[in-house]
């Protein structure tokens, strides 16, 4: 079930487009901030509020890498692992990200702070490598910097 808040904010997206199911990003980005994922009742929830099918929103979900479809941590860290970011040094930040959380890519840590993912590009090759956490994007990224980065987020 949608909660009143998040169905009132999904009406006001629906307010913007010409049909309900044109707003199915925005529903999946509000369940999203009010939950931390979307869970398969939530991609029912949402596809009987804007009266399409379960699998027309799950296609949206799992085609933007940004919808998570199962728990992550109260942080996110999105690894660049473009071509101009594995030239300049993904493989020793992978390596120290991995080392410094406990965790493999894909995977959260067992305090539930960090969860690290993979992403094709954050749009900063010139200045590779990068990553992202939450809505703070990093770029020359050495594996020295990561102990002052990962602690803001504490």
């Amino acid at each position: 079930m949608l909660t009143a808040t998040e169905k009132q904010e999904i009406d006001h997206e629906i307010s913007l487009v010409p049909y309900k199911k044109a707003s199915v990003i925005e529903a999946l980005k509000i369940v999203q901030q009010h939950r931390g994922w979307v869970s398969d009742e939530s991609v029912e929830a949402i596809a009987d509020y804007l009266e399409i099918s379960p699998a027309e929103v799950d296609s949206v979900a799992t085609f933007y890498n940004l919808i998570f479809r199962r728990p992550v941590g109260r942080h996110v860290i999105l690894l660049c692992d473009s071509i101009s970011c594995y030239v300049m040094g993904y493989r020793a930040l992978h390596k120290a990200l991995e080392e410094k959380l406990h965790i493999r890519m894909g995977e959260t840590s067992t305090d539930e702070r960090f969860t690290l993912l993979p992403n094709v590009c954050l749009g900063c090759c010139d200045h590779a490598p990068a990553l992202m956490i939450d809505k703070d994007l990093y770029s020359d990224v050495e594996p020295a910097m990561l102990d002052d980065i990962l602690n803001k987020y504490a």
